[in-house]
């Protein structure tokens, strides 16, 4: 762990601490503005789907002598991304469509058709 992350990750939560804390101070969720729920319901969605992208599309590897390596990757992860976006859009299930995908990974790595 490196130190000087500690006021980074200090900063981000207070960054984001009012979209989480709106809610609770607020008192009653059903008094709020449609636009502020519609906000607040895919705060969630939208912070989970930029992390999938991430760590999909940039993995960070790294190398022997300690270097980091970032590339571009496309692999079996796009196919488990498209397919958990599919059932969430189709069937609003966000736990179905992630066990999909993750289970589409699992399989692919264990039959060896994609690298661990």
């Amino acid at each position: 762990m490196k130190l000087e992350l500690i006021p980074l990750a200090l900063l981000m939560g207070l960054v984001t601490y009012p979209s989480r804390a709106v809610p609770l101070l607020m008192g009653r969720v059903e008094r709020m503005p449609p636009f502020v729920l519609a906000y607040l319901r895919l705060v969630g969605p939208a912070v989970l789907a930029a992390l999938a992208a991430v760590n999909t599309m940039v993995p960070v590897e790294t190398l022997d002598d300690g270097t980091r390596h970032v590339a571009f990757h496309v692999g079996i992860e796009w196919v488990a991304v498209g397919l958990c976006l599919g059932i969430v859009a189709k069937w609003r299930n966000l736990l179905v469509g992630i066990l999909v995908a993750v289970a589409v990974v699992a399989l692919a790595r264990a039959a060896g058709i994609a690298p661990v």
